[in-house]
Formats: C-alpha cells, sequence, structure tokens
C-alpha cells in the first residue's frame, strides 16, 4: 500500500464503493466457514456450506478442487464477487495450508485489506504471524475476527494482550463477547450500543439485535442472565478504559485492527464485520508500477494479473487469468495492450466468480477481479493497459523449498508430461527446472503437500500417473549478474545449472557451501531466493 496524499480526487461513486480483501488465517480456524456465511449475507447463496459436510449438509463453495473436497482444506485462491448493503465485496479466499503460502503471498498484493481470522481458542497461530508480516511490508490495513467463541475459548483480554504483543499492533474492540463456550449468547456492539444475541438452533439465521441506550439500561436484563451482566459491564468499562479507541485513519494506515467477536459456523457476528469492512476498510488504492503509480480513478482501464489458474473446467482445457483491475472502467469486448508481448488482446468473455460459478462480466471497475480466459499468453506479473507501457511492481516469486524429480509413469508420455508441468509452472503451483544434464524434470514446491496436489491434478486432469523421486539437490536459486559473466558462469557449472519455464538461469544447490563457494569465487555473480514476476 502506497502513501496516499491527502489531498487525492474523490473516486467515482463505483469505484468507492468497492471493498477489495483477502482472509488471512492458520489452517482450521473457520475462514472458508467465514466466507460462506458472507455469501449468505451477500445474497450469493441461500444455504451456507459446511467444509466437511455429512449427509444433507451442503458442500462449501470455495473449495472446489476435488482435493480440498476430500481433505476439508482451502490449497488454492479463490475469488468471489457480491453485493452487499452499499458496498461491492471482491473477496478472495487464500489457501490456510501453509505448504501453498506462496499463493497467499501474491493474493495479498492484489487485494486493499486483510480480514485476520484467529480461534478463540487458539489465538495468534504460527501462519497467522507469517502471514500478518507480509501484510506489514505493505501497510494493508487488518480487520480480526475472533472465531468459534461458541467453543470454549480463552479470556477476552488475553486475546487481545496476543494480538498486541505477537504482531505489535494496537488492537481496539468493536464488540464484547457475553460468556464464553456453552454460556456464550452474543455479544454487546461496542460501536452501537446494542446487543446482538446468537441463536443456536439455526446456523443459517441472522442474530438477533436489540437496541439498547448503554450498559445501563434494564432491558439488558430481559436478555442476559444475572450473573453475566455485571460481568459484561465489569470487561466493558475496563476495556474502555484500558484499550485504545477506534480511530478509523490509524485504521487505514495498517498501525490499528478493530476485533469482532463471533462464531462464523452459527453465522454470529459476521454481519457486524462485513458492516465493518465497508464502513472502516479501505476504497481501492493507487497500484505501485514503473515507471509511474497507478491511480484508480484514471480513466484509462489497467490491470494485472496475481494468479492463473488450469483447468478450472477439465472438460475445456481452460486457463483462467485472475486479473485486478487497478484503474477505470471496464467494458466487455475492450481491446487492451499485454504491455509484456506489447500486443493488443481483445477480452470478448471475462468472467466474474463466485468460486467455481462464474457469469460474463459486461463490466468492472478499479479494485473488481475479474477472469480471464486464455491459452498461455496470460502470466503471473502480466499488465494489460490501454496502450501505456506501465509494468506493475512488487508480486513475488519465492524460491522452492523442496525439490523432487518428476518422471512419467509411461515412458512413452513423457512429452504430455513436459506440457502439464510447464501449464502448473506458469500456474504459479509449482516451479519447474529443466536441468542442463540429464533428462527430466526437477520440480520444486514449497510445502510437501504440494506434490501431492500436482500429482493428483495431473493424473485427474490429463490422465498422466506421475511419480516424483528424490533429487540430489536441496534449493534452487535464481543467476543474476552481467550477461557474458552468467554464460561463463553457467558453462563452468553445468551439472548444477537448469533453467526455469521463462528461460531464466537458475543455480541448483546440494548445500549452502555451494552457495558460499560461488560468492567467494564469483564476485559479479549474485543468487537469489526471490524473483519479481518480471513481465
Amino acid at each position: 500500500m502506497l502513501d496516499t496524499p491527502h489531498n487525492r480526487p474523490d473516486l467515482p461513486a463505483e469505484i468507492a464503493r468497492r471493498r477489495t480483501f483477502a482472509i488471512i488465517s492458520h489452517p482450521d480456524a473457520g475462514k472458508t466457514t467465514l466466507t460462506e456465511k458472507f455469501l449468505l449475507y451477500g445474497g450469493a447463496i441461500q444455504m451456507a456450506g459446511q467444509v466437511r459436510a455429512k449427509g444433507e449438509a451442503r458442500r462449501t463453495r470455495s473449495d472446489f478442487m476435488q482435493m480440498e473436497k476430500d481433505r476439508g482444506i482451502s490449497v488454492s485462491a479463490s475469488a468471489m464477487s457480491f453485493d452487499f448493503k452499499d458496498f461491492r465485496f471482491n473477496l478472495v479466499d487464500t489457501p490456510g495450508h501453509s505448504d501453498f503460502s506462496e499463493d497467499t503471498y501474491r493474493t495479498l498484493t492484489a487485494v486493499d485489506a486483510a480480514v485476520m481470522v484467529i480461534d478463540g481458542a487458539k489465538g495468534v497461530e504460527s501462519q497467522t504471524q507469517k502471514l500478518f508480516e507480509v501484510c506489514r511490508l505493505r501497510d494493508l490495513p487488518i480487520l480480526t475476527f475472533c472465531n468459534k467463541m461458541d467453543r470454549e475459548s480463552r479470556d477476552t483480554f488475553e486475546i487481545i494482550d496476543e494480538i498486541q504483543e505477537m504482531l505489535a499492533i494496537d488492537v481496539t474492540p468493536a464488540s464484547w463477547p457475553i460468556g464464553v463456550g456453552r454460556d456464550f449468547i452474543g455479544c454487546y456492539d461496542m460501536l452501537n450500543d446494542r446487543l446482538e444475541l446468537m441463536d443456536r438452533a439455526d446456523r443459517n439465521k441472522v442474530a438477533e439485535t436489540i437496541e439498547i441506550k448503554g450498559l445501563d439500561d434494564p432491558k439488558l436484563a430481559e436478555h442476559v442472565p444475572a450473573h453475566l451482566i455485571d460481568k459484561l459491564r465489569e470487561d466493558v468499562e475496563m476495556a474502555r478504559e484500558l484499550l485504545p479507541a477506534l480511530n478509523p485513519q490509524s485504521v487505514l494506515e495498517g498501525h490499528m485492527t478493530p476485533i469482532w467477536f463471533g462464531s462464523a459456523i452459527n453465522s454470529f457476528g459476521v454481519k457486524e464485520l462485513m458492516e465493518g469492512i465497508g464502513t472502516y476498510g479501505p476504497e481501492p488504492q493507487p497500484q505501485s508500477a514503473e515507471p509511474r503509480q497507478i491511480a484508480p480513478e484514471e480513466d484509462k482501464v489497467t490491470g494485472f494479473v496475481f494468479k492463473v489458474q488450469a483447468n478450472m473446467d477439465p472438460k475445456h482445457r481452460d486457463r483462467v487469468a485472475f486479473l485486478r483491475m487497478a484503474s477505470g472502467h471496464f467494458k466487455r469486448g475492450m481491446k487492451l495492450t499485454h504491455v509484456r508481448s506489447k500486443k493488443p488482446m481483445a477480452v470478448s468473455n471475462p468472467v466474474l466468480f463466485l468460486a467455481s460459478d462464474r457469469e460474463l462480466a459486461e463490466e468492472a471497475w478499479a479494485g473488481d477481479i475479474i477472469g480471464i480466459p486464455n491459452h498461455g499468453q496470460l502470466r503471473i506479473g502480466d499488465t494489460l493497459t490501454e496502450g501505456e507501457s506501465l509494468r506493475v511492481t512488487g508480486i513475488p516469486s519465492f524460491a522452492p523449498e523442496l525439490l523432487q524429480q518428476a518422471r512419467a509413469g509411461d515412458p512413452m508420455k513423457a512429452k504430455h508430461l513436459e506440457k502439464a508441468l510447464m501449464q502448473f509452472a506458469e500456474e504459479g503451483a509449482a516451479k519447474v527446472f529443466k536441468p542442463t544434464f540429464g533428462s527430466g524434470f526437477i520440480v520444486g514446491v514449497v510445502g510437501q503437500l504440494q506434490f501431492e496436489v500436482l500429482g493428483s491434478r495431473i493424473e485427474l486432469e490429463y490422465g498422466l500417473p506421475v511419480r516424483f523421486e528424490s533429487s540430489q539437490f536441496t534449493s534452487a536459486r535464481w543467476v543474476h549478474g552481467p550477461k557474458e559473466t552468467v554464460e561463463k558462469f553457467a558453462a563452468a557449472n553445468k551439472q548444477h545449472i537448469a533453467t526455469d519455464n521463462d528461460g531464466d538461469v537458475v543455480y541448483l544447490t546440494r548445500l549452502q557451501w555451494d552457495i558460499d563457494r560461488v560468492e567467494r569465487d564469483w564476485p559479479e555473480i549474485t543468487l537469489s531466493s526471490t524473483k519479481e514476476m518480471m513481465v
């Protein structure tokens, strides 16, 4: 996020009502369930699904891959657009599993804010902390939702303290829970002085709101058991004295996070959180690019690709590029310039997503996320403009932490395997390296689970059995330096050299010693563990 001058012009109404955000959390904190409830309140679905559905209960909408359905985890970022009150929400659900953190990092470059979901019993967990650090790097505003309050959870002050200490951010309560676990009956809305009561019987029912005039209102006793009223009054008084008051500007700058308490599975606290996103979440923000920053209110259309998903529809072998609109008002059929290839591209069938359901997008504004079906022209990091040569910056690609050799189950199908692997490499699902020596490919990922997902997708989508075998190499580094020196270096270290799917030179290492040796013997060469998605 960039420092935005206060004298920026007002945004057109259609752009100003957009809120584009991601949901981040540790696996199992309830992120996908919360996403489902968002769709329920946005009127996008009639009945929210469950991650591990039994019997008649529906499956979730945002987990559309077979493996996600089988395992009850999200392994692919999905985008959804829906209306809520006066706002247009563009929500990107990120993979919770840490093995897919790269997908999540890239997603965070395409949003203006993040909703952090934490589990009331577990507090801030390791993956949450990692993702929070990325938000911090980009000064993303963060809104917090403390989930699972209907189960045994920790003391509210303790949870707030932990967030403040571990994440070094001011926390201000937007609501306060009444009772915990089985005694949890709802929340006191601290921003509007009203009571929100939970209905345990119907999980899809919107919570009942009771208007009260502060905590001394006699009406309180009609709805809250006596032993909980005293504790609530005492807690809220303490919270108001000890914790900072909500400062909307501080929230937008990423220094303060408002926290709502609730239970996503019981649809409780979700509506208040959504209202909070509308009120305190940022409008579409300027995007950093070369040679100049892109402002959302500009008339001309620009957008950048932050994710590519292959085979969303296995019958058609299609690939959809997720494009974040950075400026302007896009209309279907527009001709845009693909900056990397300098070729014009007619965008005739863009789609809006509701997870795996999609509809044709007749138009889109800055802040929206649209899908562009294509046959491989669009890659992560590509910028589309109305002619100007701009390149959106800051979309990262990380060195893989695990390397394995990929072999086709049937040697006659090695060519097919190459094609499948290249598709996944362009999608960003894995790094694929072609060694200069020997045959086959080396596939690099961040976490072991990605090999399983890759193997099952290659088999399902291409009908190719594939096996991954251990490789002598443990990590990969991109090689940078003067062209002649790089060529000399590559010739002298043939056994270690490979190229990635963009054709860039990569140095495969076995030990830290290999990297130290290069630094010592080749001072003009730099080995890098990240590569910006250059176009």
